[in-house]
């Protein structure tokens, strides 16, 4: 847990809650009196800027913090997103300020794990095939790959990832979780095409960096084995998409899945829809019934914290862009 800086204690007694909307907008009721609320989009962003001592970033989809972040006057002592990634919010202004950044670590570790876990079965299984048959009424049998006793790697260390690791180890599958540094149940990034080389599954679970910044390229998805799945459930720009593209026509690796990719939403005309082997999902790993509510609820206990002085939880290391911890 990291301590709040003096500067991002509320200085006045009903400070003002920027909140940049989406709809359905967060339930802040419990905030009645407490502080005043003020709601824009991303056009009106910039403007309102000044005014506020917190940012709440409710519209996960929008890049308007860096883009309005630069501008003159004051900027929120405190910003808030309601994701676990930050890089849609990163900027240099914004990193070398003062100003506190946190985010929603811990609403969506299990439901990932969750995700990974069914893509695994479903691949292994090939319940994408048996639907397609079903659709097409052809009666075709066809042999399963057996789960238990596989292997996998998980690329990033953080909660969503050590979340992955035991889904896939409760379905017999042996996981290894590479982080940024080594320590005790972690491989470092030396031994990352090591284990890439002998793992039947691997899961890209890491934050965007400028060190993971296109990490799976041609060269590592060479390195898989012919009968290795991949899976992307991290941010898009951790794939070089037209390597991967170029592994899964020319049967490098046997398949693969992305929740996550490089633009989104996935334009009709991308050329990824169509290529052989690879499923795809519009960002929805981490996203259960219920979420909004979970996000909401823990956005007011940060900012109860935040309006008593108290140190935050969930505080983004700027520099690295992510919650540093075990």
């Amino acid at each position: 847990m990291s301590a709040v800086p003096t500067s991002a204690v509320p200085t006045s007694a009903v400070p003002t809650l920027l909140v940049l909307d989406a709809d359905p907008p967060p339930r802040l009721g419990r905030l009645t009196g407490r502080a005043t609320v003020v709601r824009t989009d991303g056009a009106g962003l910039a403007a309102r800027l000044p005014e506020a001592d917190a940012l709440l970033v409710w519209d996960l989809t929008s890049r308007a913090v860096r883009a309005a972040w630069p501008g003159g006057g004051p900027r929120p002592r405190w910003v808030h997103t309601a994701s676990a990634g930050v890089d849609h919010l990163m900027c240099p202004e914004l990193t070398a300020s003062d100003t506190v950044v946190t985010n929603a670590r811990g609403v969506f570790d299990e439901p990932v794990a969750e995700y990974v876990a069914a893509l695994v079965l479903a691949m292994a299984k090939d319940l994408p095939g048996t639907w397609e048959l079903q659709r097409r009424r052809e009666w075709r049998h066809r042999e399963g790959l057996r789960v238990a006793g596989t292997r996998a790697v998980v690329v990033g260390s953080g909660p969503v990832g050590r979340a992955v690791a035991r889904r896939l180890k409760a379905l017999g599958v042996a996981t290894a979780v590479v982080g940024r540094v080594p320590r005790t149940g972690v491989h470092g990034p030396d031994d990352l095409d090591r284990l890439l080389a002998r793992a039947d599954w691997v899961i890209a679970a890491a934050p965007l960096t400028e060190r993971t910044h296109g990490m799976f390229d041609l060269r590592r998805f060479g390195v898989m084995q012919p009968s290795a799945r991949f899976v992307n459930v991290g941010r898009g720009q951790l794939v070089v998409e037209d390597a991967l593209v170029h592994a899964l026509e020319r049967r490098w690796i046997a398949g693969a899945a992305l929740d996550v990719l490089a633009t989104e939403p996935l334009p009709a005309d991308s050329p990824l829809w169509q290529v052989p082997g690879l499923l795809l999902s519009p960002h929805m790993s981490g996203d259960t019934v219920g979420r909004r509510e979970e996000l909401g609820a823990q956005f007011v206990e940060l900012f109860e914290l935040w309006a008593a002085g108290r140190p935050l939880r969930n505080v983004v290391d700027k520099r690295r862009g992510y919650v540093p911890g075990p």
